[in-house]
Formats: C-alpha cells, sequence, structure tokens
C-alpha cells in the first residue's frame, strides 16, 4: 500500500472520530461560552448579581447535578481534542495535496 493510500485510510479515521465526537464536544463549549457572555453583560449593567444562576451553569453546576469539579477539564479536553483531530486532518490533507501536485510535475 503506497504512502498516499496510508494517509488518506488515517485521514478517514479522524474524520469519523472528528464527525462523532464534534455534537457530543459542541454542546458545553457552546453554553459555556453563552452563559459566562451573557453573565458578562449583566454585570456590565450593573446586574450581576440578579444573574448568578447564569454564572452557576457557566461552572458546570447544573441544578442537583454538581460537574464544578471536572467540568471545565472536561471542555478543555474536548476542545484540545477537536484542535488535535481538525488540524491532524488539515495537516493530511495538505500532505495529500502536495503529493499529488508532485505527481503531476513529474
Amino acid at each position: 500500500m503506497s504512502n498516499v493510500q496510508t494517509t488518506k485510510r488515517n485521514l478517514q479515521k479522524f474524520k469519523k472520530l472528528h464527525a462523532f465526537v464534534a455534537p457530543i464536544v459542541i454542546v458545553p463549549i457552546t453554553l459555556t461560552l453563552f452563559t459566562g457572555s451573557t453573565y458578562q453583560i449583566f454585570d456590565l449593567a450593573g446586574n450581576g448579581g440578579s444573574a448568578n444562576w447564569l454564572l452557576d451553569i457557566h461552572k458546570g453546576h447544573f441544578g442537583p447535578i454538581n460537574l464544578e469539579v471536572v467540568y471545565p477539564f472536561l471542555n478543555a479536553l474536548g476542545l484540545l481534542f477537536m484542535a488535535v483531530t481538525g488540524g491532524t486532518m488539515w495537516l493530511e490533507l495538505r500532505r495529500i495535496r502536495s503529493h499529488r501536485g508532485g505527481d503531476r510535475a513529474t
């Protein structure tokens, strides 16, 4: 099997893994982004005390479920995973394209 075929297979594996994990990771990251930004708007308007519930959600405290200890780390690991798999796919695709361009030149 050629190097290009191996690279294409690796790219397909990363695509599948990335596509599977993306919907799971995007929900808590979007929730964190929304609640943090909205709380900041309330706080800048002088109403931060009335929006402490946003800060609780932002930190991972979801009513009876308290994930404050692990929530930031899960968000960070999820984002890191998406960045690594996305970056790897991008680099693999560049490698395939540069190899293909090299074949045309010879």
